[in-house]
């Protein structure tokens, strides 16, 4: 039986991953959706340091998925498309979710910046034509995440929070090795992280997120405690 990792050895075994997903980038992308078509446009709309960012989180997402063997090139591609609408104006922000008939919060209404995953897939659709729904479902659920959503997007989810760029504390390398081993477990402490961050700053929670982390927290739960025993009655 292999020998676990060690904590430490486990989040050296995270940024190894994410630095050899650099490797041949462009080869996870198609010829209807070219990486660099894609690096041109967000140069033109995002600010160099958010673009850094977004190529980390597509390097971390890459990671990610081979680890837990799944799509790699749709995570790359959601990973790349996941903030294009991360500058859009509060008011075009609105107005984008409205006219696709999206059911907006209060929250949504007095925060409009919560909106740019939805939104940004809304951009990935018609100014890229992506159509998959995985990618697309991805990219949307970056931010608040959904009950129920699928292993591709907790990878998106965790990278756009656990890139390396997000720094090195504490709390965030035992998320970083919680990834490599429950991704459940890692959504649920990435909620759990920013609601302490929102409460410490009086800022509105949004519902999606609160649902987001109580099923991430069932899941996780399911996954790490025993069933219980019978009793013989």
């Amino acid at each position: 039986m292999p020998k676990s990792l060690t904590h430490s050895q486990q989040i050296t075994k995270f940024y190894t991953l994410v630095e050899q997903a650099s490797c041949r980038l462009a080869n996870h992308f198609t010829p209807e959706l070219p990486r660099e078509r894609v690096l041109s446009w967000l140069s033109q709309n995002v600010p160099k340091p958010r673009l850094q960012h977004i190529l980390r989180v597509e390097q971390t997402a890459i990671a990610l998925a081979q680890h837990h063997q799944l799509a790699v090139d749709k995570a790359a591609q959601a990973g790349l498309l996941h903030d294009l609408a991360k500058y859009f104006e509060p008011e075009r922000l609105l107005a984008m979710a409205k006219a696709e008939g999206l059911a907006l919060t209060e929250v949504d209404l007095a925060d409009p910046h919560l909106l740019h995953a939805d939104v940004s897939a809304i951009v990935a659709r018609d100014e890229f034509a992506v159509s998959d729904p995985e990618i697309l479902a991805a990219v949307r659920n970056h931010t608040l995440g959904q009950p129920g959503m699928s292993q591709l997007c907790c990878v998106v989810f965790l990278a756009d929070s656990l890139e390396p760029g997000r720094g090195t504390s504490p709390e965030l390398e035992d998320i970083r090795q919680a990834c490599l081993d429950n991704l459940y477990q890692a959504v649920l402490q990435v909620c759990d992280r920013t609601f302490a961050h929102l409460i410490n700053h009086h800022r509105l929670i949004h519902p999606r997120m609160v649902l987001t982390r109580n099923w991430a927290l069932q899941l996780s739960s399911d996954l790490t405690t025993p069933p219980p025993k019978k009793l013989n009655l």
